[in-house]
């Protein structure tokens, strides 16, 4: 029999956003959130998801896949990789050129049967995918569900009944319309169709840019925060309550702007807690921006009501040192700024309790041969503890790391995504992190590391890499690995 979703949860003690199902009353103790392992085929360790939505499939460029790499004792199981298309079998529609299937995928058991399913989201007037777990994993077995104009996506239990609920929203078209989230409560049939349904308007300014889910009021139920602009600039990033009943119609609070994030109980106070990239100005200054995570700390009122903290690469025991975006030496050509906080995955990768928060810097420039490579990638480990995130025993890894295969190279874009995830069964988070503008023989083809947690943390003992060619995949530009499922 396989093992539960719960069990594995507890199992991993991985701390992101969803909580599990809630007794009790409002004085209860505050509930830490959890998030289900990216297990697929329900053997305990955690599977991983590559996006490569630029790759070819079916001939036709653009077309999109995903890489399912199972997890095993020795880590990520390479020789058992599943390639998964629209022209595979099970799957909706046929592989079109320019869908670009594949680039968002968020984890979840949908159906309630203890398997991790994945939703797959391609072109923004198709419908998602929803690929079913199984005892054999990812099969192509699925389902289609509809995510709105632009489909950003994500998962929680938004009324705290156990089942995994789907957010989405839509785009207003013209000046004039509403903005909506609507809100797919579980469990889903086989055929992809809801409990029930619940449309959330919001304030039509700009258009939503993230959906970021997780209790951060300590009560079993997931809440969600939405982060809003264009290019122009961002907006306050809004709070919305998950209650017994649903998501709450109407945001509670405002937050400072920001772009994505997690949830994680960084201080172990059983509050989730919202880590997410500042982000300020137009487009231009973000492109040039140095990057800054801000921690909302969670409360029984919901994340910043009592405290927030913000953190550079400046600030005390963070490695390295904050830098812009600006012209490459000797060209014409503009590097971007580090965009510290571009990526972030929680996890407790040293197994005492705490969150820890792996922080990908995607713009970071580094020396490599006395040369100077711009814009290859970085990922720092911001560490837990009862006082909260800071930079007390972090550490940083870029492709020129001791231990870490490959060469850092201008543009490889190293730390653009990434996830915690317990992937050999120890019972502490590892960090696969990825750089999807890799070159190999051709350019931008993508590429994944693998390194493992331990009891001081990350360690580049028996680590590794590998790109779509190791996984049976063609060796063409794809951006392997721009999002992985979380």
């Amino acid at each position: 029999m396989h093992r539960s979703l719960i069990a594995a949860v507890a199992a991993t003690a991985l701390a992101a956003p969803l909580a599990l199902t809630a007794t009790g009353t409002a004085n209860a103790a505050p509930r830490p959130p959890k998030t289900p392992v990216a297990d697929f085929n329900g053997d305990g360790y955690a599977d991983l998801a590559f996006s490569a939505s630029y790759g070819p499939a079916g001939g036709k460029q653009n077309a999109g896949y995903v890489a399912v790499v199972p997890g095993s004792k020795n880590g990520p199981d390479r020789a058992h990789t599943r390639l998964i298309d629209r022209n595979t079998p099970g799957v909706p529609g046929e592989a079109t050129e320019g869908e670009t299937f594949g680039r968002e995928l968020v984890v979840g058991d949908f159906d309630g049967d203890r398997y991790t399913d994945l939703v797959v989201v391609g072109d923004t007037e198709a419908k998602a995918v929803l690929l079913w777990g199984s005892k054999n994993g990812l099969t192509g077995a699925s389902a289609e569900v509809t995510n709105n104009r632009y489909g950003y996506v994500s998962a929680g239990d938004f009324n705290g009944d156990g089942h995994q609920d789907l957010v989405t929203e839509a785009y207003p078209v013209h000046d004039n319309d509403p903005a909506v989230m609507t809100v797919s409560y579980g469990p889903f049939t086989r055929q992809g169709d809801p409990v029930k349904k619940q449309g959330v308007r919001v304030p039509a300014e700009h258009g939503l840019l993230k959906l970021v889910a997780g209790d951060m009021t300590g009560d079993g139920v997931d809440d969600l925060v939405v982060s809003d602009g264009d290019e122009d600039g961002p907006l306050p990033s809004r709070f919305w309550k998950g209650t017994r009943s649903g998501l709450s119609a109407t945001s509670s609070r405002k937050l400072g702007p920001s772009r994505d994030g997690v949830v994680a109980d960084v201080d172990g106070d059983g509050y989730g807690d919202f880590v997410t990239r500042e982000v300020h100005g137009d487009g231009d200054t973000q492109y040039d921006d140095k990057g800054t995570v801000r921690v909302d700390y969670g409360s029984k009122n919901g994340p910043g009501a009592t405290r927030s903290v913000k953190l550079t690469q400046d600030s005390p025991g963070v490695p390295g040192t904050g830098e812009s975006g600006g012209p490459m030496t000797g060209g014409d050509d503009y590097h971007r700024g580090d965009h510290f906080g571009a990526r972030l995955s929680a996890g407790d990768v040293n197994g005492d309790g705490y969150a820890d928060i792996a922080v990908g810097i995607p713009g970071k420039d580094v020396t490599t041969g006395g040369k100077k490579a711009y814009d290859t990638g970085r990922v720092v480990l911001l560490k837990g503890a009862k006082s909260g995130l800071s930079g007390k025993g972090a550490q940083a890894f870029t492709q020129s790391t001791k231990g870490v295969p490959g060469v850092s190279e201008t543009g490889d874009r190293f730390g653009a995504g990434g996830v915690l995830s317990d992937v050999n069964g120890d019972k502490k988070a590892d960090l696969t992190v990825t750089a999807p503008e890799e070159d190999t023989t051709a350019q931008d083809v993508g590429a994944a590391w693998y390194l493992k947690g331990s009891g001081t943390g990350l360690t580049t003992s028996g680590s590794t890499s590998f790109g779509p060619a190791a996984l049976g995949a063609p060796n063409e530009r794809s951006y392997f690995g721009a999002w992985v499922g979380r």
